[in-house]
């Protein structure tokens, strides 16, 4: 049922995309809103009661109609809410207009409307940029955007509590971003719980996610960028998700060298930066043909997932 669930809710999303802007998505940012309103009074134990209290709203319904038709068996009925919530936690088709968009701009030589389109997609001033910069920020956005909005939720759907899991996984990663990155969120001390959480939640995901990249294009360069550079960026997780990937691909993504001082001790950051004249990630400059190779690493990677999920899925049929 999970593989069959997967399937067709990736079916029914490339023939109707979810919209990142509908209602039930809407409701959700609304609902986070409200919590911090009421919860946010300045302490990190605020912001973990709030996390806890919002997961629990939406995931304990989840859940119950989950074990409800299960216990009723009505097997249809519950294969289609798998399919649902599927549908409705997958984002694979979120971006990849954005992505497209640029593509074919860069293609026929207009840089000014692939700078629009970035912009519009990153919400980061783009004014200036070359088509190297254009082309590295599209596949670093797209490469992590993939892994939260689909590879992510595989693995969390997996989970004995299927679908509450892949609610989880996606409001959590929507939390860690809305409790901290705006403005007037980033010096609270309410939204360091929820950051911390995806982390955990997302440890495991991120480095089958980087496995995958590796197995499916040059696994020597992924895995020797992924060791080597990933714990350069400020974010460890996704330096592992670019270093893999632009290891996979032959291209050097992500700047970890403006960021090795703050993840390193001083001595050892000066080391480093000394190193990094004769020691640097491997692969070329990302160009419009990187953009490409950004589609079949995707789709690659993905029938790696669903095949393994078919392999699974059958053991358990079997056995």
């Amino acid at each position: 049922m999970t593989f069959l669930s997967i399937l067709c809710a990736l079916l029914i999303e490339q023939l109707k995309p979810l919209r990142a802007d509908n209602p039930i998505y809407a409701e959700i940012k609304g609902f986070a809103r409200r919590m911090e309103v009421w919860f946010n009074a300045g302490s990190p134990q605020h912001g973990r009661l709030g996390w806890c209290l919002m997961m629990l709203a939406l995931m304990m319904p989840t859940a119950l109609v989950y074990w409800v038709l299960i216990h009723y068996k009505l097997g249809l009925l519950a294969f289609a809410w798998n399919i649902l919530i599927v549908y409705l936690t997958l984002g694979f088709r979120h971006y990849s207009h954005y992505f497209t968009s640029i593509q074919l701009a860069l293609n026929g030589g207009d840089e000014a409307t692939a700078r629009a389109l970035l912009a519009e997609w990153t919400r980061q001033d783009t004014t200036g940029m070359e088509v190297a910069e254009i082309s590295r920020i599209a596949v670093e956005k797209a490469l992590v955007a993939t892994h939260r909005n689909v590879f992510g939720v595989f693995f969390w759907f997996l989970m004995p509590l299927g679908p509450a899991c892949a609610v989880m996984y996606r409001v959590a990663e929507y939390l860690a971003r809305a409790w901290n990155e705006p403005e007037h969120m980033q010096n609270e001390a309410f939204g360091k719980f929820a950051a911390r959480a995806f982390y955990w939640i997302d440890w495991i995901p991120v480095r089958l996610t980087a496995a995958a990249f590796a197995v499916v294009g040059n696994f020597e360069d992924a895995i020797y960028a992924w060791r080597n550079f990933a714990m350069r960026w400020q974010d460890p997780a996704i330096g592992i998700i670019l270093s893999a990937g632009g290891g996979a691909m032959g291209v050097r993504l992500g700047t970890p060298l403006e960021n090795a001082g703050a993840v390193l001790p001083v001595d050892a950051a000066m080391v480093d930066a000394t190193d990094a004249e004769t020691e640097s990630l491997p692969g070329e400059e990302p160009g419009v043909r990187a953009l490409q190779s950004t589609v079949g690493l995707v789709w690659r990677a993905l029938l790696l997932w669903m095949m393994v999920l078919l392999l699974l899925s059958s053991a358990v049929w079997l056995g």
